[in-house]
């Protein structure tokens, strides 16, 4: 039986705003081999804790999804060789998330090949599996010989994105819901920071109020813009600008930004289902599954803009914006697909998540709009 935390003390730091900082690991004692498995090469597994306590949407005591699935890659990051980026990831949602303890990290590698290799992680807490995934991850192959994508969506919502500046538009609420936006306006309760990205939320209203989208719900559409907060150079370590620009362009923090992608991607994006459907009340709402595919490497991924101006004190790192296009395919069956875009400032798609999640009505609103 394998162990579930460190003989440590496991007590977790308050979520930091910073998003290296929010993923920070420990490594823990690993194994020689996979119990319970007989085999004249057993499967190597390599173990890890996390640091921070994530973020609880709605003050509530539940954790948010996106930071153990982030973080269940970013292990995994942890166990291949330099060279290999994550390239796509599935997990399951298996409990929900606590804040009071660490999660746990067992990564058992799958495959090493020379372009492609494969972990699978199981995230603990205190003993019991709350998400497992299979997390891919290949090397550069040269240039593309081939590639197609969709208009990007600052060509289709240039107007709306053009409208106002992103550092204008309001950060996405705790919970993007309306009796929750009306609690924080009223002061009933005040929304801790979200750490890890700066997500604002950009106004659709007159997109989205259309009678064609309001009869043909998969055509709405919810636009999130995002940026990293803090530098992605762990802060224990002390380097230059230079030298973070020269770490950076060498792919030193690749995985990483892949990891704040799938972080973005679960950003309220289950709660984009019932304002596309008309409903306004719902018992029950929560991940089965999520899979993100990234189609771009290198420099799509990165998330400093070098040529940007920055701060006055130069302290500040110029962010780049990133923007994702979300919507709702299809629902039934108590279930919801929530499927999304990621594009990069200069409209390359970057990647795509699609998530399978419950859905479950009160009963007065079901028999109205069903």
């Amino acid at each position: 039986m394998l162990p579930d935390r460190s003989d440590d003390d496991p007590q977790l730091v308050a979520s930091p705003p910073t998003f290296a900082e929010l993923m920070a690991l420990k490594q823990l004692d690993s194994p020689s081999h996979l119990h319970g498995i007989s085999s004249d090469e057993p499967e190597k597994i390599e173990r890890f804790q996390s640091l921070a306590s994530p973020y609880p949407p709605g003050e509530g005591k539940m954790a948010f999804g996106g930071h153990v699935y982030a973080q269940s890659a970013y292990a995994a990051s942890k166990t291949v060789e330099k060279g290999f980026v994550i390239h796509d990831m599935t997990g399951t949602f298996i409990l929900a998330g606590r804040l009071d303890v660490p999660y746990v990290y067992t990564v058992r590698h799958v495959r090493d090949g020379k372009m492609y290799c494969t972990r699978a992680v199981d995230a603990r807490q205190e003993g019991k599996v709350c998400f497992s995934c299979l997390c891919s991850f290949k090397r550069d192959e040269g240039p593309e010989t081939f590639a197609h994508q969709p208009p990007s969506a600052q060509e289709r919502f240039k107007s709306i994105l053009q409208a106002k500046r992103v550092e204008d538009q309001i950060v996405s609420p705790s919970v993007d819901a309306d009796w929750w936006i009306e609690v924080v306006e009223q002061g009933g309760v005040t929304e801790r920071e979200f750490p890890g990205l700066d997500m604002r939320k950009t106004d659709m209203q007159g997109y989205n109020l259309t009678e064609d989208i309001k009869q043909n719900p998969e055509k709405y559409r919810q636009l999130h813009q995002y940026s990293l907060k803090g530098s992605p150079q762990d802060s224990t370590v002390s380097v230059s600008r230079e030298e973070l620009k020269v770490k950076e362009q060498s792919g030193e923090y690749d995985n990483l930004y892949a990891c704040a992608h799938m972080y973005a991607s679960d950003r309220n994006s289950l709660l984009l289902i019932p304002r596309a459907l008309g409903h306004k009340n719902w018992t029950a709402m929560a991940s089965l599954t999520l899979t993100v595919i990234f189609h771009q490497r290198g420099n799509a991924l990165r998330m400093i803009d070098w040529d940007a101006v920055s701060s006055h004190d130069g302290t500040d790192l110029p962010k780049k914006w990133f923007v994702q296009e979300g919507w709702t395919p299809r629902s039934g069956e108590n279930r919801a697909i929530h499927e999304s875009w990621l594009w990069s400032p200069d409209g390359k798609l970057v990647a795509t998540s699609y998530q399978d999640s419950l859905l479950r009505l009160r009963k007065h609103d079901r028999e109205g709009k069903l």
